[in-house]
């Protein structure tokens, strides 16, 4: 059938991932580092994403594409919930992804940035990536969580002191990591005793789409929860 369809201009595309988490449909997913439909049939042709692009690259053409199924939409995210609330008894995955609660000292947590020459981490938990990370897990009872970009424990200088002391730690790049990290976010939140949330960005374009799943996470877990958005410069600056 011919119908109205969004269209994706690649050479305009920044792969910020916006139009990722605008799209409740899952139409939309970024493949190397690009904004791509990837199946007709999740697009409702409404345009949901358009106003989120912030280059313009989406728009609506009229051509032949199979129509909009609502019914395999809501399997699709019923399945990705179904995913996402798994909770295996027993841990037999990638050493690496095993979830670990690290108990911080005295020491660890009064250390100051003028520790140089000993630097102490404040990481409390693991695994940190988004796509890893336990829905539900003890340490997340009474947590203040840190929902960071990938590059800012790089751009600045004192993350540990400044941003990981005292939290759970979540990380993620939206541009590398082809998923939506609301929907996870989402449960995380809603399923635990989440106190507050900090989202620890970089300046660049491709970073919004992290903040974006943040926010979309806290308002679609039903929790009111105190939030602030930081925003790190590519020299190491925290913005205002």
């Amino acid at each position: 059938m011919v119908r109205q369809i969004i269209k994706i201009d690649e050479e305009k595309c920044n792969g910020c991932g916006l139009c990722v988490t605008a799209c409740h449909e899952s139409a939309i997913a970024l493949i190397d580092g690009k904004a791509k439909l990837i199946r007709d049939d999740y697009c409702d042709g409404m345009g949901d994403c358009l106003p989120n692009c912030p280059t313009g690259a989406i728009s609506f053409e009229m051509r032949e594409a199979a129509a909009y199924d609502e019914a395999a939409v809501e399997a699709n995210k019923l399945a990705k919930e179904k995913e996402a609330k798994k909770q295996a008894p027993a841990f037999h995955g990638c050493p690496g992804s095993a979830m670990r609660q690290m108990k911080r000292d005295n020491a660890a947590a009064n250390a100051t940035v003028m520790d140089a020459a000993k630097p102490v981490s404040q990481l409390a938990n693991w695994p940190v990536q988004i796509k890893l990370a336990p829905v539900v897990a003890p340490y997340y009872k009474g947590a203040k969580l840190l929902i960071a970009a990938d590059c800012t424990a790089y751009a600045y200088a004192s993350f540990h002191q400044d941003f990981i002391r005292g939290k759970v730690t979540l990380v993620g790049c939206p541009k590398l990591d082809d998923v939506d990290y609301s929907e996870k976010l989402t449960e995380i939140i809603r399923n635990n005793d989440i106190q507050s949330v900090t989202i620890v960005r970089m300046e660049v374009p491709c970073c919004g789409g992290l903040e974006m799943a943040a926010k979309r996470a806290i308002s679609e877990s039903g929790k009111f929860l105190p939030w602030q958005v930081v925003t790190i410069s590519i020299d190491g600056i925290i913005l205002e």
